[in-house]
């Protein structure tokens, strides 16, 4: 297909928007000796396609580290956009691949970018890598982050019921009662009848009263007699003990990297791993 006139148009350092390269196929599939050779020749490794797809979003896709690796090196473009405003550690994240992402990151790529849409700790969280998670809080992603359409990461990991994710953004700190259009991760959980995650949420001090935009609790959503709604029954009836309301001052008072925090004070181990839900 041969480019039109008002595609063809330069773009600085980016190239021309032309379709798929050779250099962003090999990319893709993660035929490195290819790409190493397309590099040698001279191949732009910061051509985009007419979604502004590069060769570096289109490796961290498909978690391809060694062709990462190759792009990078050769100048490839850490915080390119896609159409969608998606960078590549946005697809590294999504990919799962922490190996990606560790790269990505080596050559400064922005945990935190000015996006409007899913952040890369997002992604890591549709994902439901942990391992991508437990990384991108090390470095400063933004717990809070928020997406117009998936709300903030927990809501995110709740909704597609990754607890291992859930868990490490609790830890860190994330807002259990974080709303979107009012609608709590609770809700999420609610509506997935997943017991356990409502369980974790109640427990790091979900409130189980807070009612979404139409008004609604989160036990609405579940079945009359199923094991979500006994779960939520029971919470109604037996409110937390004082011990885990002291837990869940404390933990919103220490904030993002609690754990860090509550492993310092001067208190006996036993209260520590209390705290720090062991």
């Amino acid at each position: 297909m041969e480019p039109r006139a008002a595609d063809s148009c330069f773009l600085g350092d980016v190239g021309f928007w032309v379709e798929r390269t050779p250099v962003h196929e090999a990319a893709q599939r993660g035929e490195s000796l290819q790409l190493q050779q397309l590099i040698e020749s001279g191949a732009c490794v910061n051509q985009v396609t007419v979604d502004s797809i590069t060769p570096l979003h289109a490796a961290s896709l498909q978690g391809q580290a060694q062709c990462v690796q190759l792009l990078l090196a050769a100048g490839a473009q850490v915080d390119a956009r896609n159409i969608d405003g998606s960078t590549p550690l946005c697809d590294a994240c999504a990919s799962g691949s922490i190996e990606c992402v560790k790269l990505l990151l080596s050559y400064g790529a922005k945990v935190n970018p000015p996006l409007y849409t899913a952040s890369p700790l997002h992604e890591a969280c549709m994902s439901g890598s942990s391992e991508c998670v437990r990384l991108l809080i090390d470095v400063g992603a933004n717990l809070e982050a928020h997406d117009c359409h998936f709300g903030t990461p927990l809501h995110v990991a709740c909704a597609r019921e990754h607890l291992d994710c859930v868990k490490v953004l609790l830890n860190a700190g994330a807002n259990v009662n974080a709303a979107k259009l009012h609608e709590t991760a609770l809700h999420h959980a609610a509506k997935v009848k997943n017991v356990d995650l409502i369980e974790m949420l109640i427990q790091f001090g979900g409130n189980i009263y807070a009612r979404d935009n139409r008004g609604k609790k989160p036990s609405d959503y579940t079945w009359s007699s199923s094991a979500p709604a006994k779960c939520f029954e029971y919470y109604e009836k037996t409110p937390l003990t004082l011990s885990q309301l002291c837990r869940v001052s404390l933990r919103k008072a220490t904030g993002v990297r609690g754990l860090e925090k509550i492993a310092k004070l001067n208190i006996p181990p036993r209260l520590i791993d209390y705290l720090c839900y062991n």
